[in-house]
């Protein structure tokens, strides 16, 4: 993914129809959140097992709330200068100190629970 290529689609895109003055970090953040809900929404009152994810509709409405959060997500981060991979790696490695292996394999359980689960067993 060339997200430089990205940002620059998106700075074009909003310059040239004024949106610029609608992109805060809050309108973002609060964009970001309402496509997460939309993808959330496909996925309403499916079963577990049921084949609605091989449907091609389906697979259309994923696709764009998808691109729809990662877009904000975007241009959130151009906005507040965040570099994504950075702080996405940084992030990887933190995670790999609050979940270690020995803890959390195969295990849901958060990060603040995990060794008092451990000791309970």
């Amino acid at each position: 993914m060339d997200e430089e290529k990205i940002k620059r689609k998106l700075r074009e895109f909003a310059k040239e129809r004024d949106w610029e003055q609608f992109h805060t970090l809050k309108n973002l953040a609060i964009s970001i959140n309402l496509e997460s809900s939309e993808l959330l929404e496909v996925f309403q009152w499916e079963k577990e097992g049921s084949t609605y994810k091989n449907s091609k509709v389906m697979k259309a409405r994923i696709n764009e709330e998808v691109a729809d959060i990662l877009l904000y997500l975007i241009r959130f981060a151009d906005l507040s200068k965040i570099d994504l991979e950075k702080v996405c790696l940084e992030k990887i490695e933190l995670n790999k100190k609050k979940y270690p292996i020995n803890l959390s394999k195969g295990k849901s359980t958060k990060y603040n629970r995990l060794k008092k689960e451990y000791n309970d067993e």
